[in-house]
């Protein structure tokens, strides 16, 4: 048995796909195929290209119904259940508060009130319409904006996985950034694949901390941070992840964790999770009976941390003790 690793830019971030199998040949049509998949989703929901279905269901859809591909539609779908069963806390309409915080294309501002309450009166699932009859996408008001961000990578690696079984490939894993991850079958002499994650980091200048090996099979893992992204103002630092409930910077957890079979879900719902925080952790995992979960709270570059988990187990690390 050989592998094959093939890699490409693609939604702001480098996709990965390795994969192992007997045909080469066979091994790489199949991973170029699901790259080629990956590039196509971006096409259709990028905000940042005006040719895309998303650019023009923000362009019109205050004004008219806006008829978009059924597969867009379906993913249209699945983000308002998302919305639904966690009770906000993943919002696809949080593109006019992402901008008010300078966070889209941006460094990142501190908006004055008069500014987010404007914003804040612009997000809500109940300001967009779905009608399933004619795969369109309505706003309720001017200004609504959509913004797959949290939802679009996933959904793409779970498409791009979909392409790999249907080329025949047993074995693979693929990625997204690190953020979002796929695990087809496992590698060989090996039950699963395995995937470290990391203690927030405490000096940059030095090796992370192992947190959990997380085991995957025909599984997806997505992981949701707040300081990779963050940005300062009258000294006070603020992460990326808006809460779409409040219209302020997430502080429920530092980084969140999730691990379910779907792709798409496990982006939405790291970043449901990163928001509710580990005082919700317990309601947030009974919305899956099979999710495995993980959330941190740690103030950046402090420890100790507090971190709940299910179905994944901690590394704690001993006195004195590096990592490894």
């Amino acid at each position: 048995m050989t592998s094959v690793a093939v890699a490409r830019q693609a939604m702001a971030t480098r996709f990965e796909i390795v994969l192992h199998g007997e045909n080469v040949v066979a091994l790489r049509a199949a991973a170029e195929e699901a790259l080629d998949e990956i590039e196509r989703i971006e096409s259709q929901l990028s905000l940042y290209r005006p040719t895309s279905e998303i650019a023009r269901v923000n362009a019109l859809a205050a004004h008219q119904p806006v008829r978009v591909a059924p597969g867009v539609f379906r993913l249209l779908e699945r983000a308002q259940h998302l919305s639904t069963e966690t009770g906000g806390a993943f919002d696809i309409t949080i593109g006019p508060l992402m901008r008010a915080w300078g966070l889209m294309g941006g460094s990142g501002r501190v908006p004055d009130a008069t500014m987010l309450a404007e914003a804040r009166a612009k997000v809500g699932m109940h300001l967009v319409h779905l009608d399933a009859g004619n795969f369109t996408v309505q706003f309720a008001r001017d200004g609504v904006m959509l913004d797959l961000g949290a939802i679009g990578k996933g959904y793409a690696i779970e498409r791009a996985a979909e392409c790999l079984r249907e080329a025949g490939v047993t074995n693979a894993i693929l990625h997204g950034g690190t953020s979002t991850i796929f695990a087809l079958g496992h590698p060989p002499n090996l039950e699963a694949w395995n995937v470290a994650l990391d203690y927030p980091p405490e000096n940059p200048d030095e090796p992370p901390e192992l947190l959990a090996v997380v085991p995957l099979r025909d599984e997806a893992l997505s992981v949701s941070a707040v300081w990779g992204k963050s940005f300062q103002s009258d000294n006070k630092t603020y992460g990326h992840v808006i809460d779409p409930r409040t219209g302020q910077p997430a502080t429920g957890a530092s980084l969140a964790a999730v691990v379910i079979p779907a792709a798409t879900d496990t982006d939405a719902l790291s970043t449901a999770l990163l928001t509710v925080g580990v005082e919700g952790f317990d309601r947030f995992v009974a919305l899956r009976p099979a999710m495995r979960a993980l959330a941190l709270t740690a103030a950046e570059g402090t420890r100790p941390c507090h971190v709940r988990a299910t179905g994944i187990e901690i590394r704690k690390m001993q006195a004195g003790q590096k990592p490894r």
